[in-house]
């Protein structure tokens, strides 16, 4: 793709953050419902609302008339197909329903794009309620609210934050052995409920680390390029579909990646 393309995608990207922002904060929040039936998908932690719904329409709109050759993946309509060697949007309208649905104010817009062999070109992970937009693109740095933004210069683990989030509400595999060793350098560790935000919070400096049980690329894709375009490291560079990922500042990286290869992808 020419740096041209990418940039109008950003530009494009970004202007429809904006919009999921402002129909996410109308439609509910800190202290309020969200409007509509909160409906149930594969079970009772995996929920969608008409919120979730109306903004992935409003996205999905806007990107077949710009980019009608490109493809789509979203979190609830699935995937439609664009032409053959043509990129395709990775798309999470609300990145933490259950916060939304319940009036906790931490859940994110995430939207991407990425090559036909999923390598990222740019990522968008928007907060609503603090009003923070992350994005990225390959090979151009991270930004948040237009400046940029570096991974943290910690050397530790050891008094610091690492973030995670359960398998909806199920833990994962090797998780409580990883929790319980960050406990024992006493590391804060902090389960928020959005991927997409957790992630990103290596990025803006505030964790030292985070990790994932199993890496989806409708809400760990555009995360996981502004994690690294500020300077983190990911295990792996790219995760398969359902893989675990870890991803760490660069002087922690040595650390959580040996914690990391004892609880969670331990040797045979």
């Amino acid at each position: 793709m020419t740096e041209y393309e990418v940039d109008r995608a950003l530009r494009v990207a970004v202007e429809l953050a904006d919009r999921a922002c402002r129909t996410i904060r109308d439609t509910g929040g800190t202290g309020a419902s969200p409007t509509g039936p909160v409906r149930e998908k594969a079970g009772p932690a995996d929920i969608v609302t008409d919120t979730d719904e109306e903004v992935e329409r409003q996205v999905r709109a806007v990107l077949r008339r710009e980019f009608p050759d490109w493809g789509i993946d979203g979190e609830e309509y699935g995937v439609e197909p664009g032409a053959a060697g043509a990129p395709h949007w990775v798309i999470d309208p609300v990145d933490g329903t259950t916060n939304y649905a319940h009036g906790l104010g931490w859940c994110s817009f995430s939207m991407g794009l990425a090559e036909p062999d999923g390598n990222p070109l740019l990522g968008v992970v928007a907060d609503p309620w603090r009003r923070e937009v992350f994005t990225a693109t390959r090979g151009g740095g991270a930004h948040l609210n237009g400046s940029p933004v570096r991974a943290a210069d910690h050397a530790t683990l050891t008094g610091h934050v690492f973030m995670t989030e359960w398998a909806a509400h199920a833990h994962w595999p090797g998780q409580d052995a990883l929790l319980a060793e960050l406990a024992d350098r006493h590391c804060t560790v902090r389960v928020m409920g959005s991927t997409a935000l957790s992630l990103v919070q290596v990025a803006a400096g505030r964790a030292s680390a985070a990790a994932i049980g199993a890496f989806h690329p409708v809400d760990g894709l555009p995360a996981l390029l502004i994690a690294t375009e500020a300077g983190a490291t990911a295990t792996p560079r790219l995760p398969a579909y359902d893989e675990p990922l870890l991803l760490a500042v660069p002087k922690v990286a040595a650390e959580a990646r040996e914690l990391w290869n004892r609880t969670v992808r331990p040797g045979p």
